[in-house]
């Protein structure tokens, strides 16, 4: 497997009640961190939160403005349930929106299964860190995560203002 998140650092933050009170072990965390280790990535900060808004904006809020990911990962929280605030959480703390992600992620997963409309999952950008809300199941994540993975080194590039990232906007005019 093409090792394409090489030098991309990564935080996977893992939204859930019963995980965060141990009465459920996290296996989307792990899954994810798999999926971004088999990539080439590295995650330099993992943790489970419960879905309490403010724990959630606090976390992604210290990895972000503490520069240590360029990527945060979050999965669960992003349905329709009354305590789903990770799209809440997320769109606080974001400065610019980055809608193309989410909607990917819907279109790809809407083949998989009809449940994919109810995701309100967002994607957007705290600094110079990529935050993307991924499903809680750990098939869910990982297929998600794997839907734009590829766009990921190029969006990482734009936001290190790496002078690289326009050869690839040249080489597809």
């Amino acid at each position: 497997m093409e090792k394409i998140l090489s030098d991309i650092r990564f935080g996977v933050l893992t939204v859930s009640d019963r995980s965060a009170r141990g009465e459920r072990e996290d296996s989307s965390g792990p899954a994810l961190k798999q999926a971004v280790e088999a990539l080439g990535g590295r995650v330099v900060n993992q943790r489970i939160v419960a879905d309490e808004q403010g724990e959630i904006e606090q976390t992604l809020r210290n990895w972000c403005d503490n520069h240590s990911v360029d990527v945060i990962l979050t999965t669960g929280g992003t349905g329709c349930a009354p305590r789903d605030v990770t799209p809440e959480a997320t769109s606080a703390v974001i400065e610019r929106l980055v809608p193309g992600i989410a909607e990917a992620i819907r279109a790809e997963s809407l083949k998989i299964t009809p449940h994919a409309m109810l995701s309100r999952g967002v994607a957007g950008i705290r600094k110079r860190a990529l935050i993307i809300n991924l499903p809680g199941s750990p098939k869910g994540a990982v297929q998600s995560f794997e839907i734009v993975a590829t766009v990921i080194p190029h969006a990482v590039q734009l936001l290190r203002e790496d002078e690289a990232a326009e050869l690839g906007h040249l080489a597809q005019t």
